[in-house]
């Protein structure tokens, strides 16, 4: 099965989930995501803004294929295929990565918490945004 990808959806995709994560982290949770992690200054290095950016397009291209795969195989397109394919992306992979590191790292479970509230958000606005766009 050959796979067209709307890259115009993937970079969307990204973008919202950049935004999002600048309102999560920013102006949402800002102080309590500081305090959790013990960060003072939340001016972050131009490359590091570059490469989440980067990392953003990986995972929105990834979850792009999960979903036309996904509806190939299960014929759940649309939205709620997105979101079915963003919630699952979430619950299978980075749930359980993020939950070692939360233990091994012994971080507080409120900033798993935190974290995990936005990239469970993140993969479903990007899932109903990608499955719009295929």
């Amino acid at each position: 099965m050959q796979v067209h990808v709307n890259y115009l959806a993937v970079v969307i995709a990204a973008a919202a989930s950049y935004a999002l994560a600048f309102l999560w982290y920013g102006v949402i949770f800002g102080k309590p995501w500081m305090k959790l992690t013990g960060i003072t200054d939340m001016k972050p290095a131009p490359v590091n803004v570059v490469l989440v950016f980067v990392g953003s397009l990986v995972m929105a291209y990834v979850l792009y294929h999960s979903i036309v795969f996904g509806d190939a195989y299960v014929k759940m397109g649309g939205v709620s295929g997105g979101l079915m394919g963003g919630f699952f992306s979430w619950l299978g992979f980075v749930a359980p990565v993020t939950l070692a590191t939360k233990l091994y790292e012994k971080k507080p479970w409120g900033l798993w918490l935190l974290d995990n509230g936005f990239w469970l958000l993140s993969l479903l606005v990007m899932g109903a945004l990608l499955s719009l766009w295929m």
